[in-house]
């Protein structure tokens, strides 16, 4: 497996973090795993993984991050400690595809409104990992790689941030920074 992630935080800790990714290190020490990392984790529990099994070893922290929950702080310490992250929900359920905003941008560089969204992310430094069924919006995500959005653009994206969260599961999720 070329990466495996704890993908929600243990809730109330009913499971050690340091447990959890002592076996993730075992898991690649055995070859059954290139890489490991976390999901969903917030500040707190980013840093408790740190602490707990080094920076070096934690390839990403996959986190919701859209034009509408751009997740600044975590960001920021993401960047400090020097983890990288990975972008779920980039499009926000399709939300993104409908914002005169992003279509406004998208007109101006002959682009779609998800490939801005796309693009947004990507010029962060996030992975992105957008999803869909269709092969057409497949093709069409993956030119967000050559679409150079300027400081303008930027500073309209920046303005779209709500801190709009949709993915949360109670009792599950972790409190948010």
């Amino acid at each position: 497996v070329d990466l495996t992630l704890i993908h929600w935080p243990s809730p109330q800790g009913a499971v050690p973090l340091k447990e959890s990714l002592q076996a993730l290190l075992q898991a690649r020490e055995q070859g059954l795993t290139r890489q490991i990392g976390v999901s969903n984790f917030n500040i707190a529990l980013l840093d408790e993984a740190i602490n707990a099994i080094g920076v070096e070893n934690i390839a990403t922290n996959q986190v919701e991050i859209s034009p509408y929950l751009q997740n600044a702080k975590l960001a920021a310490f993401a960047r400090e400690k020097g983890v990288h992250l990975t972008s779920y929900m980039t499009l926000a359920y399709g939300k993104a595809v409908q914002d005169s905003v992003l279509q406004e941008i998208a007109a101006k560089h002959g682009a779609t409104a998800a490939q801005v969204a796309l693009a947004w992310a990507i010029h962060q430094g996030f992975s992105v990992i957008p999803s869909s069924t269709k092969r057409a919006n497949l093709e069409s995500n993956l030119k967000a790689n050559e679409l150079k959005l300027d400081a303008e653009d930027l500073q309209k994206i920046a303005e779209l941030d709500r801190g709009e969260r949709l993915v949360d599961p109670e009792g599950l999720a972790p409190v948010w920074d």
